[in-house]
């Protein structure tokens, strides 16, 4: 059956395409969305962006005919623009309050009162909304056309039992594995059905469908040494030059961020693959913000790469590189090692033969992950890192930021790879604080 969607102003906000994914069904725009798209399309950050960019689309349409009378969507489907007709639809439901929310209640009610035979769902990312529009009878849905559960999210790694031959021939050619489907640069651990205690740590090649056991690595990595096998797996595709973009996924304490900085200044400095590591992070505050902070571009940014500087201090007193003569990560700043940058001035720039590592990637949104992705110049390698449990940032959720969204898109991908670290190795008190609170 043919149903008709009419969308909050947050769906277009979110995905300024939103219109063209629902098929051969109808979609439904109060005008009320569109004077209140009007109200962002001048801010200069996304949401501003995407107010424009769907005001562009719009206008476009209007080519195909009068938007009141609808005009047809890519996919079959039909777009139409509508407003109240009845002033008193719905008054006695809802308060005066939340003036565009409540117009945008009382046009999808009309329409289902004149439209008896036809299924009429409200679309917003606003959950308050939706349990208003569910208690005065409306049905009401989230949007996202491709969901990702973070339960399910895809890992990078996984066990498989198999006969002790099988390990064998991973370790000398590689085992050709005819099971369940893996994915590119899938982590595998190989058990011995026989003995569970006889392992192996692997990585799936898709070109030639062999499982590989990881050579084995005796020299630390900048002072590093892999404490588990997650974590032995992320430095496998982080000193991988032929994976071109890594994604670190892991709750506090597991290593992401110092096992990115190991193989970065790693590459960048004693096998010089790279110019250079640069660092980057989403600006938002743990809790209520100082406010304006004074100085130079980079006094503005010391508190918030503080977490950097201390990972870099770590591994330069660990291998001694600098901690005898008193120097610590400014030095490699003036060296042009390294370079911190906040990713508000990453538009429109190209970055040629840098590791480059994008710190706390869950606050990122989809669209902002894929505009770092696309600055990456020939020779450059991406590192995301990440928990998509530990979200500042108000428009995005556990399941629908840059980072997950950047995991389930490139699962599959040869050039890219993926890692889960489940085991916390900063120090016992930390990760009992990350299982127990």
């Amino acid at each position: 059956m043919r149903k008709s969607f009419v969308l909050d102003t947050n769906v277009l906000l979110h995905d300024p395409r939103a219109i063209f994914t629902f098929g051969e069904n109808d979609v439904i725009l109060p005008i009320y969305v569109v004077e209140e798209l009007d109200q962002f399309k001048k801010a200069v950050n996304g949401l501003g962006r995407n107010a424009r960019a769907f005001a562009r689309e719009l206008d476009a349409l209007r080519k195909g005919g009068r938007l009141n009378d609808g005009v047809r969507l890519e996919g079959g489907g039909s777009l139409r623009v509508t407003f109240l007709k009845d002033d008193h639809t719905a008054v006695p439901f809802v308060a005066m309050r939340h003036e565009y929310d409540n117009l945008i209640l009382r046009c999808a009610l009309q329409l289902k009162n004149s439209q008896n035979d036809t299924d009429v769902v409200l679309v917003t990312k606003d959950t308050n909304l939706r349990i208003r529009a569910d208690a005065i009878g409306l049905t009401a849905t989230d949007f996202d056309p491709k969901p990702v559960e973070i339960t399910s999210l895809y890992k990078g790694h996984r066990k498989l039992k198999v006969d002790s031959e099988s390990i064998r021939s991973a370790y000398r050619d590689g085992f050709a594995y005819s099971g369940e489907e893996l994915n590119a640069n899938e982590y595998v651990v190989l058990v011995d059905e026989a003995s569970e205690t006889h392992t192996a740590n692997c990585r799936y090649d898709q070109e030639s469908g062999l499982i590989s056991a990881l050579e084995r690595r005796d020299d630390p990595v900048w002072g590093i040494n892999p404490r588990n096998a997650e974590q032995a797996f992320a430095l496998d595709l982080l000193l991988d030059d032929d994976v071109k973009m890594v994604t670190l996924v892991g709750k506090a304490g597991t290593g992401k961020t110092l096992l990115a900085l190991a193989a970065g200044l790693a590459k960048a400095t004693d096998e010089q693959i790279y110019q250079r590591v640069l660092v980057s992070r989403p600006i938002f505050p743990l809790g209520r913000d100082l406010g304006f902070l004074p100085g130079t571009v980079e006094e503005k940014l010391d508190p918030w790469m503080k977490p950097i500087y201390d990972n870099i201090d770590f591994l330069m007193g660990l291998n001694g590189r600098g901690r005898r003569r008193n120097q610590g990560p400014e030095t490699l700043v003036d060296m042009g090692v390294l370079e911190i940058e906040p990713l508000t001035y990453i538009r429109g720039r190209s970055i040629p033969r840098q590791f480059m590592i994008v710190d706390e990637a869950q606050n990122l949104t989809p669209h902002e992950a894929k505009t770092i992705l696309t600055r990456a110049g020939e020779g450059t390698k991406v590192i995301f890192t990440g928990d998509p449990y530990q979200i500042d940032n108000p428009y995005v959720d556990a399941s629908d930021n840059g980072l997950v969204h950047l995991v389930h898109r490139f699962r599959n991908e040869p050039l890219a790879g993926t890692v889960t670290l489940m085991k916390g190795e900063r120090s016992l008190l930390a990760e009992r604080a990350a299982n127990l609170l």
